[in-house]
């Protein structure tokens, strides 16, 4: 008999502490979700040095079109050419508005000057006037949307989706990369137009 009770104080007691954790665990979580939550069922929001990687370079790849445009519309030759720079102006402007704000969301730093490679750049473009800041900046816008395609492509799927992840983290910074591939992808084709329509004169 003082078995017996001795068991039913027993299981009270546990009873009592599986409830007095299950309150805590909707305190801390109050909507009781699991969104956001890896395999393990802990959320993943930690930054990877990759995520870190990728949004400081498209970052700047993005400020350093809109400060380029800028140049073209000013000392272009070519209407198409100042057109298309006043489109990079446009469309990176949005597109970094919007990282900025994954960004923020997540608190990693977006940088806020270009980079060496895209000073010097800027500098060899500013010194050409006419025709030859035509050619020069075709060029290189050709170039630099290449380059940024790949970078896009390393985070999107083959039918444009973003690449799945459990990080929300990279989720986020991936639905970007996904949203912005069709718009650099279409600047790309039209820089090689124009480029090639240069060439012919």
């Amino acid at each position: 008999m003082q078995r017996m009770k001795f068991l039913a104080i027993a299981l009270a007691a546990f009873t009592a502490v599986g409830c007095n954790r299950n309150d805590r665990d909707n305190v801390n979580n109050p909507n009781n979700t699991t969104e956001n939550r890896g395999t393990s069922g802990v959320a993943d929001n930690r930054i990877s040095d990759a995520d870190r990687d990728f949004v400081n370079d498209l970052a700047i790849d993005g400020m350093a079109e809109v400060e380029l445009g800028r140049l073209a519309v000013e000392r272009a030759a070519s209407p198409d050419v100042k057109n298309f720079g006043q489109m990079m102006i446009d469309d990176h402007t949005k597109a970094g508005d919007k990282l900025k704000a994954v960004a923020s969301k997540h608190n990693i730093t977006v940088p806020m000057a270009l980079d060496n490679k895209h000073v010097d750049m800027k500098n060899d473009l500013a010194k050409a006037n006419g025709a030859e800041f035509d050619r020069k900046y075709m060029d290189q816008m050709v170039k630099g949307h290449e380059e940024v395609v790949n970078k896009l492509e390393s985070r999107v799927n083959g039918d444009g989706a973003p690449e799945k992840s459990d990080n929300a983290v990279t989720m986020d910074i991936n639905q970007w990369a996904a949203d912005s591939h069709p718009v650099v992808k279409g600047h790309l084709e039209r820089a090689k137009t124009i480029e090639k329509g240069l060439s012919k004169r």
